[in-house]
């Protein structure tokens, strides 16, 4: 516990500042608020900081020309008014003093204490940093924000807050700003905000963003719901005093609050649903406050026998908790003249949650057991995120992340033991094995979905028990990032076949280099230690591993690699003269051996067909057939070519391409079919066009195949059916 740093007699006098860029009024309202929950060293500490501030401060207005410090001022405020302690005010009055002005962390450190200056660095841009894009320098100041909200969560809030402000007073800066922040707003900070169950922010931010990123739509829409307000307010009136007077009539007490909805969430059922705003019939809505769980649900009985619910739209997120802590029950009722109200029923305790969400833990001190399970959440939420940053490639991959998560939907699965794991709306089995664990996540070959054996993608639905079948020797797909839907699945996913393309690169790099050096009488055996260490040193490499993964996703090039490797090796050596070159030998193709060898779908390159190999800069070693026009355009680059040949025994199969033209008559692609399954061939892919003249059919064949003698047999017995007239080979696009 850092001791409190008591203010001078007089802070004013400490540090001087000109009475115009003071905002005495302002700070008066935030020191009354912050007395009546602080103790009086810590009102001083606050005071201090206040001052030290506005004298660093000095002279800067903001863009609506107030005195800078109002706007630090007006943070701190709305930290107050989630009761937080004296480090986060401080740090709110000091959080852009190292990014505008000359005061570095370590002075704020010396006078403030180590964790506010933490604070503060937490919530300071990376200005001083050069970035690429705007797109990076925004990517990295949220990778950056995120993680240090994962050790201390008032980094976050008052990030939150500095953002609320400033979207209160956007309308003084330029239009084009103006939607750019809110977009950025709309889609980080609100979802963040909802993430922690700061429900009232996450409303406001969400308000103010659609009014400055569309203010056309929201000046038409709130004066479209000011005339209906009017039109409506008596049916509400009678809705309000029907539920007043039913529930005492079940011996419950409770609290009825009417509520209007948001423009915003009014906007987005319109815009999803494709209705008009007189479609938008559910405009108003009912909170029931009741003192505890059970009368909850007696409540939502007195309810349901007032009005009529409206099936499926009742959902208990008291039984089950959003992941931001969020508990209610919501039902939606069928009220006078046919008009749905929705009412939503929780107790005082849960109300300050769904309000405050992480900020009722300085708010509500009491109500231990409901903020021990947020905080819980909450936790798991900010261990994710440093999980999410260990498997990111960088700032712009962990952001994209971020947003995933951010975005949740309401699927609630349970493991075969009861179980509940909340993911997104459309996740799939990947998903949630992933959220199991991550070597359950990495081992997955299907799932038993209520029982029945289901594939990997099929998307899950609320109450699905899922179990995860996995395989000692399976491994991430890289189709299986076309379908997930959680951050954490997509990082793990890009991870592991990263790691595993590092992997085949480094030993497709060994082979290539081994080949290469073979040219100049050696072999990587041969090569000594001081020579490998003279090579890194001089390419900035920190390990042979990283400069064969090189070589293997053709970053450099084995030949020039070779070279400087054997010149090395001369100077240590002490070799001079011609050194005999022994005869390179090619590279032997299996077909198996990863993401670093690929076969060319130009032309589709089968074992027996005669192959060249191209070094292509970041995807390894592309095979083409040695005619391959899209090779002879690359036959000038011939540092990048490579002798490669087939293994005598392959063991997968391979795709190839025929085009059959047959006679147009009844029962012809089933001959062919049946001679290609004669020769224990598979069709992959069938499709059928007009051929020239309505006489003839041409069928479009994948077939897979083990080599050129195999598909040589299919060719033969497809060429003996009497209404074939020709078969050829599709290399590419055109046969051959």
């Amino acid at each position: 516990m850092e001791s409190a740093i008591p203010a001078p007699i007089d802070a004013g006098t400490a540090f001087p500042v000109s009475p115009e860029c003071l905002v005495p009024e302002a700070f008066g309202s935030l020191k009354a608020l912050v007395a009546s929950y602080l103790r009086p060293e810590d009102v001083s500490r606050i005071e201090l900081a206040y001052f030290f501030a506005a004298h660093a401060h000095d002279g800067q207005l903001r863009a609506s020309g107030d005195p800078y410090i109002s706007h630090p001022v007006a943070v701190a405020q709305i930290l107050a008014g989630w009761n937080l302690d004296a480090q986060a005010l401080c740090a709110a009055l000091l959080h852009d003093v190292v990014e505008d002005t000359h005061i570095s962390k370590a002075e704020i450190a010396e006078r403030f204490g180590r964790t506010t200056a933490e604070l503060v660095d937490g919530v300071s841009k990376l200005d001083k940093i050069e970035f690429r894009s705007q797109e990076e320098a925004q990517a990295e100041n949220f990778r950056k924000m995120l993680l240090a909200m994962a050790s201390d969560l008032r980094v976050i809030l008052i990030k939150l807050a500095d953002r609320l402000h400033n979207m209160r007073t956007l309308d003084c800066v330029r239009p084009e700003k103006q939607r750019r922040i809110a977009r950025e707003t709309q889609e980080i900070h609100a979802p963040i905000a909802n993430r922690l169950g700061l429900n009232s922010l996450y409303r406001e931010l969400q308000e103010l963003s659609f009014q400055h990123r569309y203010p056309m739509r929201f000046r038409v829409l709130s004066k479209a719901i000011r005339a209906a307000r009017g039109n409506r307010r008596e049916v509400v009136g009678k809705i309000s005093h029907a539920i007043i007077e039913r529930l005492p009539q079940w011996h419950i007490e409770a609290e009825v609050q009417g509520r209007e909805k948001h423009l915003y969430s009014i906007y987005r059922k319109m815009s999803e649903k494709h209705l008009t705003f007189s479609q938008v019939l559910d405009i108003y809505g009912f909170r029931v406050i009741v003192p505890d769980v059970p009368t909850c649900y007696r409540a939502l009985g007195a309810l349901h026998g007032l009005y009529k619910p409206v099936p499926g739209k009742f959902k208990d997120y008291i039984a089950i908790p959003k992941a931001n802590g969020y508990q209610s029950l919501h039902t939606t009722l069928i009220g006078p003249f046919g008009t749905p109200v929705e009412v939503q029923i929780r107790t005082p305790e849960m109300n300050h949650v769904a309000e405050s969400g992480v900020a009722s833990h300085w708010l509500y001190k009491e109500d231990e057991k409901t903020l021990t399970e947020l905080q819980h959440k909450t936790h798991n939420w900010l261990q994710s995120l440093l999980e999410l940053q260990s498997t990111s490639g960088d700032s712009s991959e962990f952001l994209e992340h971020v947003k995933i998560d951010l975005f949740p939907g309401e699927v609630y699965v349970f493991t075969p033991k009861g179980k509940i794991f909340a993911l997104p709306r459309g996740a799939t089995v990947v998903d949630f094995a992933y959220a199991v664990h991550t070597d359950v996540g990495n081992r997955c070959v299907a799932g038993r979905i209520n029982n029945e054996l289901q594939p990997l993608r099929t998307e899950l639905r609320n109450g699905d028990q899922v179990e995860i079948i996995t395989a000692a020797h399976a491994s991430p797909n890289p189709a299986w990032l076309s379908y997930v839907r959680t951050g954490k699945a997509r990082a793990q996913i890009r991870h592991f076949l990263k790691n595993a393309q590092q992997e085949e690169a480094s030993t497709l790099g060994e082979r290539l280099l081994n080949q290469a050096l073979r040219l100049h009488g050696l072999t990587l055996g041969q090569v000594s230690s001081i020579a490998w260490d003279r090579y890194l040193r001089e390419f900035t490499l920190h390990t042979r591993k990283e400069l064969m993964a090189d070589i293997g996703l053709g970053r450099r090039l084995p030949a020039i690699v070779a070279r400087r490797i054997a010149e090395l090796q001369d100077m240590e050596s002490g070799r001079s003269g011609v050194v005999k070159p022994k005869p390179a030998g090619a590279i032997l193709i299996r077909g198996t051996e990863g993401v670093t060898v690929q076969l060319a779908r130009c032309c589709r390159p089968i074992p027996g067909d005669p192959i060249v190999g191209i070094i292509r800069k970041g995807q390894g070693l592309e095979v083409h057939l040695h005619d391959c026009a899209q090779a002879r355009k690359l036959r000038s680059e011939r540092d990048r070519w490579i002798d490669v040949e087939w293994e005598p025994h392959t063991e997968r199969m391979f795709e190839v391409n025929l085009r059959v033209v047959t006679q147009n008559v009844r029962g012809v692609l089933a001959k062919v079919a049946h001679a290609i399954a004669e020769q224990d061939c598979n069709i992959q892919n069938v499709s059928t066009e007009e051929g020239e003249g309505a006489n003839y059919t041409v069928i479009n064949l994948t077939l897979q195949v083990s080599h050129r003698l195999h598909l040589a047999r299919v060719i033969r017995g497809v060429r003996h059916i009497p209404e074939v007239v020709r078969i050829s080979r599709l290399k590419g696009d055109k046969p051959s």
